[in-house]
This record gives structure tokens, sequence and C-alpha cells, in this order.
């Protein structure tokens, strides 16, 4: 095959539409990799833990919340459109919904777990505390707010948000796939505006102000992830993913062969948040410097430092498994085999087939990790390596039992 020639893309690659059994298994291959590194960063140590900082979070400000939101939207723009554009509109509608709902019901599982068990089994309290301390001065008001999905635990926030993207996916997969996919990104953009600016905070703060005048001083909301910021994610990744199911050809223009400026800009993007991260974990940097990017990074709202450095990381990454492999350095070469390995093993890809329940599964463990660590730490270095990697491999449970299930269902 000659440099430039699109059959010589790996057919295991989404953009070939290669499905096994309608899936698009390198995307179910990335899910499950951020899934095994959101276990990696959520079982935290009272006293840190030298894996929880093996993450390319800490080489940058991409970290697996963000991928995982970016490829719901992607993954829901490159499968469902195909049911608006073959005239299963109304079908489409329901099964979003009910992706909706069923992610509701998930959800008050895990309330159910974080909350009802600390009461009835007071020890748990201490390990938990630290992470939704508010619960436990008002359990009845606070458990009646986290229903309404107002109060979010720790870790348990791109559940919400991605009932509410569900919810709107139908409206916005009409407009893409009608030709407003500019008016998609341009409101998308407007809604996240706001949020950069604190618009917001007067409204919560106002929120909260009149939950407490109704039901007493200890309502309070609270979420890790601001959805209005955080929607930029997701619903670039449902434009991409409708125009692509629409016309696959615009893939090649936007990564041509030759990488171009936009490879470049990508490359020189990549190399500056690196040092700034750097700069800062290692103390390098001058603090005026630091200060000023600081102004620029809060994850909350999604702050423009984490959009931009995940579009550099998610331009190069893709450029480099459509194109890397003919390239004529071996360096290059070399990546593309080592990135393709990672996202097309088995592993990954079995835990991205079962994303939902492997992700709420994994926040049992993370909170069933805690209780332990109360009970029975501090652990050692070695014993928290051997934990998490523990945690990693218990993930296969929920999926092997969905893969059972599934099994089952063909059979009969």
């Amino acid at each position: 095959m000659e440099w430039g020639s699109t059959q010589a893309v790996d057919p295991l690659f989404f953009v070939s539409m290669p499905m096994s059994q309608g899936r698009f298994e390198i995307l179910d291959g990335f899910r499950g990799y951020f899934l095994i590194f959101m276990v990696v960063t959520h079982f935290q140590y009272m006293d840190g833990s030298i894996i929880g900082h093996m993450t390319h979070g800490s080489l940058g400000y991409v970290q697996d919340a963000q991928g995982f939101v970016f490829l719901s939207g992607l993954i829901v723009g490159l499968h469902h459109a195909r049911g608006y554009l073959t005239g299963r509109a109304r079908r489409t509608d329901g099964k979003l919904l009910a992706r909706a709902w069923l992610l509701y019901r998930y959800s008050l599982g895990l309330l159910a777990f974080l909350f009802l068990l600390p009461l009835l089994f007071p020890p748990l309290q201490g390990g938990w505390e630290r992470f939704y301390a508010d619960f436990f001065q008002d359990p009845t008001l606070i458990g009646a707010t986290a229903l309404t999905l107002l109060y979010q635990p720790t870790y348990m926030d791109i559940l919400p948000q991605y009932m509410l993207y569900l919810v709107i996916s139908p409206l916005l997969l009409r407009l893409v796939l009608n030709g407003r996919a500019a008016w998609v990104i341009g409101g998308s953009l407007l809604v996240w505006l706001p949020t950069q600016l604190g618009v917001h905070v007067p409204a919560i703060a106002g929120l909260e102000s009149l939950g407490q005048n109704l039901f007493g001083p200890t309502f309070i909301t609270r979420a890790g992830f601001n959805p209005l910021g955080w929607q930029l994610l997701y619903v670039s990744g449902l434009v991409i993913g409708a125009t692509l199911a629409k016309d696959p050809d615009r893939l090649w223009s936007w990564f041509p062969a030759g990488g171009g400026a936009a490879l470049v800009a990508a490359g020189v993007l990549l190399a500056y948040f690196l040092v700034m991260r750097l700069g800062q974990t290692l103390s390098l940097l001058p603090l005026d410097i630091v200060h000023s990017f600081q102004v620029l990074d809060n994850r909350t709202t999604l702050s423009i430092v984490y959009p931009i450095n995940f579009a550099a990381l998610a331009y190069a990454m893709t450029w480099t498994l459509l194109w890397g492999g003919q390239s004529p350095r071996r360096p290059v070469r070399a990546l593309e085999r080592s990135l393709r390995w990672i996202f097309t093993h088995p592993f990954p890809r079995l835990l991205g087939r079962h994303s939902l329940g492997v992700y709420t599964f994994h926040l049992v463990l993370v909170f069933t990790m805690y209780a332990l660590e109360t009970a029975v730490g501090p652990f050692s270095e070695l014993g928290k390596t051997l934990i998490t990697l523990s945690g990693i491999t218990l993930l296969l449970i929920p999926s092997f039992l969905a893969e059972s299930a599934r099994t089952r269902m063909t059979a009969s």
C-alpha cells in the first residue's frame, strides 16, 4: 500500500465501519481503558499512593472522565444516527430515553448502597464520611435531594449528566443530520461560555437559598461536574459521530495523511500542557506563571485548558491510529502499534462493551476499599498497589455476567 491510501487503515478502526456484532470495537477499547484508570484514580488512599499518580492525568489536563463523556457522545452519534437515517426515528428516540431511565435506576441502586449501608452499619460511616459528609448531618433531606439528582455523592457525577445528555440527544441528532451541525456546536459553546464567566453561581446560590427556606438549613446541592460546562465534550462527540455516520468520507478531510498544520498544532499544544503540568508538579515554574495558568484551570466547569488539551490529544491519537502505520518514521510506526495493541486488547474491549455496569460496579469497589482502609489500614505501598490491581481485575465480574446474559438471550 502506498502512503496516504485509505485502504491501508486497519479494519478494526471505527471509521472504516468495521464492527463486530454491531459494535465499534476500538471505541470499546478506549472506554475500557478509561474505566481501568478510573479505578487507579479513584482508589484514593488516605496517605496517597505511588500507583495513584501513574496515569495520563499526571502528564497534562486530559483525564478519564473527559474521554468517557466524549466517547459517550461519539458512540451515540455513530450508532443512533443510523436509526434516524433509516427511518426509525421514533424507535431510536425510545432507545435513548430508555437508556436514560436505566441510568437513573442504576443511580438509585448506588444511592441505596452509599446511603443505606452506613445507616444500617454505622462503622462504615468513618470510611465514607469524607466523601459526602453532608448526608450524615441530615440523611432524610440529603437522601431526598439525591433522588432529584441535585445532590451527587463523589464519583457519581457522570451518571446524572449523562442522563441529561441522553434526553436531549434526539433533538441534537435531528439537527446534525438535517445540516445544522454548526448550530449545534455554536449552541453548545453558548451554553459552555456562561459557566466560564460564573453566571451559574448566583443561580445555584439562589436555588440553595430557596431550598433552605423551604426545607431547612441543611439543604445543599452538590456535583463534581457542571453539566452545562461538560456538555461541550458530549455534544462535540455526538456531532462528530453523527456526521461520520451520514458521510464517513468526511474523516479523510479532517485527518489528511500528511498531517498538516492541525497535527503540528496538536503536537505543540501537547508539549505545552506537558510542560505546564510537570512544571507545577515539580515546582519548576515561576509562581507568577503558575498563578496565571491556574485561573484557567477549573475542572468542575471544564475550563478552557481541558477541552483544548483533550482536542489536541484526540487529534494526534486519531491521526496516529489512521496513518501512523504507514509513516516513514520508525518511532511513529512503533507508537501506532503500541496504541493499537492497547485499545484493541480483549481486556479493555470487554470492559468497554459493558461500560455502564462496569462503571457502576467500580464505584462499589471504590467505597468498599475506603471502608476496608478505615477498618484495617493504613496499607503499605505494596499493599496499595495490589489492592488497586485487584480492583481492576474485579471489573471482569460485571463484564462476564453481562456476556453470559447476552449469550443466553442469543441462544433463546
